[in-house]
């Protein structure tokens, strides 16, 4: 089969990793790619949003099955038209997208659905949106209701920090068309985990919980990022939880997607967090996590172009997982998630024992592979348990990356 992904960072790459190990792949295109997914697939230079350039790419070389990695193309309606040309596409369509695209629209739908979440209101109107923020005091969570490459959520501690982000998103217009709307929540306290799901229609296959460090700096301080590591299993996840959840929030999710003539089909991420009263939902994305992507897939037994087809056909995967832990560490660009400095070239890079570079922000130049982004690279392992795989990833980090230009955490995974 001829395989097309589309995306260009660490999660596309995770995707492509895997799509090489199965026997049923010719060839894998991605597009447009970068620098550690040019090694094993044959990227094109068609941009993500580029929509009737990828179709007619996809056209001309035969493509059996796109994939789709992040959110953007999902919003611009990409499944959609691909679906319209008669080609398969594993992504869901631009209304059922919505689920991550407005958090005001996610909200409702939870509220509608009853699923456990936090108490909201949502807000056009900055002066209304204040009144609310003094009435319910400090600490609160402010959300740009759009897309906002993971930095639109602000953790005000303070009524004065949440009161800001407010004249940010909707006087100062820090978000553009995203921020146009906020939804303020009530601030839930606990430990956080991701729990995706492949999803077709009403049928919902979960993989295995995994959870991420978004605060730029170690202690989880900083502002938020796109996420300065991952790993999985997130074994403090009981069986239990875990039932709950698929049964509470993804099928549920699924079925009420279905039910309001929204289907679902493709990755539905349900971001949790488990507090005094049970897990409750903080947020649902509508595509693979990234970097979560990048330490659940490596312990997937799956063929996983098979598992892809399976949940298209409408057949049970029957997912295996590896009895095993992984641990990923970002690589990132001095000054993310503010300004950075791109074309940075990145050491030579070698492997050994159970370790693995995934490249999300590179580029393959004549001089060698340089930064071409933020989060520049994850280095992640795969160990018995995860303080082995933790203490490999770090140590691959220790000898390979010796530069002022690039930081990366040094707690991620080791206060567990």
């Amino acid at each position: 089969m001829n395989v097309f992904v589309i995306g260009r960072g660490g999660r596309e790459h995770s995707m492509v990793m895997k799509l090489a190990e199965s026997v049923k792949v010719d060839n894998i295109y991605a597009a447009p790619g970068n620098g550690g997914i040019s090694d094993i697939a044959k990227c094109v230079g068609i941009d993500e949003l580029d929509i009737d350039g990828l179709i007619d790419f996809a056209g001309k070389k035969k493509i059996d099955l796109t994939i789709v990695g992040p959110e953007n193309p999902l919003l611009a309606g990409i499944a959609d038209r691909f679906h319209e040309a008669g080609m398969t596409i594993f992504a869901p369509e631009k209304n059922a997208a919505l689920i991550e695209g407005s958090k005001r629209y996610a909200k409702a739908f939870m509220e509608e659905n009853s699923m456990p979440t936090a108490a909201y209101a949502s807000f056009t109107d900055a002066d209304k949106a204040k009144c609310y923020i003094k009435k319910q005091g400090a600490p609160i969570v402010v959300k740009a209701d759009g897309l906002a490459a993971g930095k639109g959520v602000i953790v005000a501690q303070t009524v004065q920090e949440a009161i800001s982000a407010v004249d940010n998103m909707l006087v100062k217009n820090a978000f553009s068309e995203a921020g146009r709307s906020v939804v303020i929540e009530e601030c839930l306290n606990g430990e956080e985990f991701s729990l995706m799901a492949f999803v077709h229609g009403t049928n919902v296959f979960p993989m295995i919980p995994a959870r991420d460090h978004k605060r730029a700096y170690d202690e989880d301080c900083g502002p938020n990022t796109g996420g300065m590591g991952a790993y999985a299993p997130a074994r403090d996840v009981s069986p239990e939880t875990l039932s709950f959840v698929t049964e509470h929030v993804l099928q549920k999710a699924a079925d009420g997607m279905a039910e309001s003539g929204r289907p679902f089909t493709g990755i539905l991420y349900a971001g949790m967090i488990m507090t005094n009263d049970g897990p409750k939902v903080i947020e649902f994305n509508a595509r693979f996590g990234d970097p979560e992507t990048q330490v659940v897939l490596p312990l997937l037994e799956n063929d996983l172009l098979q598992v892809f087809l399976d949940v298209l056909d409408g057949k049970d995967p029957c997912l295996q997982w590896k009895d095993q832990s992984c641990t990923g560490v970002v690589l990132a660009s001095k000054g993310y998630p503010g300004s950075y400095q791109n074309g940075v070239k990145l050491p030579e890079m070698h492997m050994e024992g159970s370790s693995f570079v995934v490249h999300a922000g590179t580029r393959k130049t004549k001089h060698g592979i340089v930064s071409d982004g933020g989060r520049v690279l994850l280095a992640g392992a795969k160990g018995a348990n995860l303080s082995e795989a933790t203490e490999c990833a770090y140590n691959w980090l220790a000898q390979n990356i010796d530069s002022k230009e690039f930081f990366y955490r040094k707690d991620i995974a080791r206060y567990q």
